[in-house]
């Protein structure tokens, strides 16, 4: 199968075979090794300020999601939510959980966030900013620089979930003054699911280290303190990790993280390009680089998801919800190249040869 969805993702060759080895004990010093050098490659990638650290969680980014705001924000904060999709409602849900004051900037499936909406919410006493950098649901980039720029006028706590524009979108955690950056394996990393990273800045080690957790599992504190020596609290996903260290060697190797975004931005025009000459429309006013949502103008976009998958052998990801039959999102991440755009496009061209679009 050609996998153009948002995660899992295509893996590489090397990565693959790393997966395919006997997993081996973990409580050792080759292992902390390899910790101590993912979390230095991802605090390289992530522009992240001096004093930043790196949690390493097995589950799903939703899991880093909730320990993001169990560790950093408490019922004291009052917190703006950006909700422009189905991922920015799991920070609103997540708040809710959690007894977490918070108001919340609501936008359309693909609008564009502008200085404008959130200037509205300038001096009105916020403490912490909640926003999924790339609203993967409609491919929505936000302004992370213009939210920083805010946060910092507002004196507000910044956490980002970069789960889908980590190394697809530019992001610089120090100079747009992020305090919390979330991404997991999935995605740009090109691993199987089941770890996620957090990347805590100075100030969100600060709250780490003073929260009072009503959490064994999500309690941030006693991860970092296992990662002064290498490990983790409880026994990790160690697979995906050793695949995880096996995939940044790769993105060190071929020029860092700047030149995975361009590698991915490229990807991504050459995509947008080809498929303009068919009857589909775009579906985000500011689209970000790793996924391209897809309005059918004469089919549905469920039916063309189950059509490819049936009949070319080939994933685009399917949208769930109001969008299900209005929305399909093409992947633009993983061990893709401008060949595989091609594949996708001319199935796309033979379904419409049979009147299927």
């Amino acid at each position: 199968m050609l996998n153009f969805t948002v995660g899992p993702v295509m893996c590489s060759d090397e990565v693959c075979a790393v997966g395919g080895e006997q997993v081996p004990y973990f409580r050792t010093p080759d292992f902390s090794k390899l910790m101590l050098e993912n979390e230095q490659f991802m605090l390289k990638f992530a522009k992240a300020p001096k004093g930043s650290r790196v949690a390493f969680m097995t589950n799903s980014s939703t899991g880093s999601m909730e320990a993001s705001v169990m560790n950093c924000l408490t019922a004291s904060d009052k917190v703006l939510v950006i909700n422009g999709g189905s991922f920015g409602q799991r920070f609103e849900e997540l708040c809710e959980i959690h007894e977490i004051p918070h108001d919340v900037l609501h936008l359309n499936p693909g609008q564009k966030l502008t200085r404008d909406h959130l200037y509205e919410y300038d001096g009105k006493g916020y403490t912490g900013l909640l926003v999924n950098i790339d609203e993967t649901s409609t491919g929505v980039l936000y302004d992370s620089e213009m939210l920083g720029e805010f946060c910092k006028k507002n004196r507000m706590f910044y956490i980002c979930d970069c789960v889908s524009a980590f190394l697809a979108d530019p992001f610089d955690m120090e100079h747009c003054g992020a305090d919390v950056m979330i991404t997991g394996s999935q995605k740009v990393l090109a691993c199987p699911p089941g770890v996620s990273m957090i990347v805590l800045g100075p100030r969100a080690v600060e709250r780490v280290m003073n929260a009072k957790v009503k959490s064994m599992y999500f309690d941030l504190a006693d991860v970092l303190k296992n990662m002064d020596r290498g490990q983790t609290p409880f026994t990790p996903a160690v697979g995906i990790l050793r695949q995880i260290n096996k995939r940044l060697k790769e993105i060190e190797a071929a020029g860092g993280a700047d030149a995975e975004i361009a590698r991915v931005a490229a990807q991504a025009q050459d995509f947008r390009n080809k498929i303009k000459e068919l009857p589909f429309e775009f579906v985000s006013e500011s689209p970000a680089n790793g996924v391209t949502a897809v309005h059918p103008v004469n089919a549905d976009a469920y039916d063309i998801f189950m059509e490819l998958q049936d009949h070319y052998n080939i994933w685009i990801c399917p949208n769930g919800g109001d969008m299900k039959s209005t929305v399909f999102r093409v992947g633009h991440i993983g061990y893709l190249s401008h060949e595989d755009n091609t594949t996708l496009i001319e199935a796309l061209k033979d379904m419409q040869s049979k009147g299927k679009i």
